[in-house]
């Protein structure tokens, strides 16, 4: 427990709040923390999301999937990452995500509805989570808004230049590591692996980007 308390401690959700503090917020919220292999199913699409989860160890994968069984990976996330609590806040009968486990993973749940409803405690600690929730409510929002807007470039060129050049302002260097593998960042925009590839190739022939592997540098 001391350990997923440290965790906790760094995440923008409990932001302000002392060690001391999260330990109780655990209690009163009644939180639970639930174990997956690899490849386990930790949200189905179309069901409903009660909770909001935070990744202890491991690592998740957000994917969407339209009625053609086309794949779209929303995003991949690792420890201290949040999911879920855009549809659970929402009150979403049937959430249009599944969320799945990429390797052994301990997740953290956190019913929302504890977290939305004032406590009978009057936890000092309460106005704080509900502020914190809201501001990664907002952050996430821009996400979202910064992902259609790099879904919405007509070709795969300008979707690939507009990914690295967020990876590459994410990383504060025009040289990077890319979490993603191909097919993964294929899922990610929404285009043909083998298309991404060849043209990831003629970036590289036409001098706008060098890469290794998952080492690029955008020239």
């Amino acid at each position: 427990m001391n350990q997923e308390i440290l965790i906790l401690a760094k995440i923008s959700l409990f932001q302000g709040i002392e060690e001391a503090g999260i330990k109780d917020i655990l209690g009163c919220l009644g939180s639970n923390v639930k174990s997956y292999k690899k490849n386990e199913t930790i949200i189905t699409a179309g069901s409903k999301i009660t909770s909001l989860g935070i990744v202890l160890s491991g690592g998740v994968q957000v994917l969407r999937e339209d009625i053609l069984g086309n794949r779209m990976l929303v995003t991949s996330l690792g420890e201290g990452d949040i999911f879920g609590e855009t549809f659970a806040c929402a009150g979403i009968e049937e959430c249009p995500v599944s969320v799945i486990a990429m390797e052994t993973s301990r997740v953290l749940m956190l019913p929302i509805n504890r977290i939305v409803t004032p406590c009978t405690k009057a936890c000092s600690f309460h106005s704080s989570l509900l502020t914190n929730l809201l501001s990664l409510l907002a952050r996430k929002n821009l996400y979202l808004n910064n992902k259609m807007e790099l879904l919405s470039k007509r070709t795969i060129r300008e979707k690939l230049m507009a990914y690295l050049s967020g990876e590459a302002k994410k990383n504060h260097s025009n040289s990077f590591e890319i979490s993603l593998n191909r097919n993964e960042m294929a899922d990610y925009l929404c285009i043909d692996r083998s298309a991404m590839s060849r043209e990831i190739s003629r970036m590289q022939e036409d001098r706008l980007i060098k890469y290794h592997k998952n080492y690029f540098t955008i020239i």
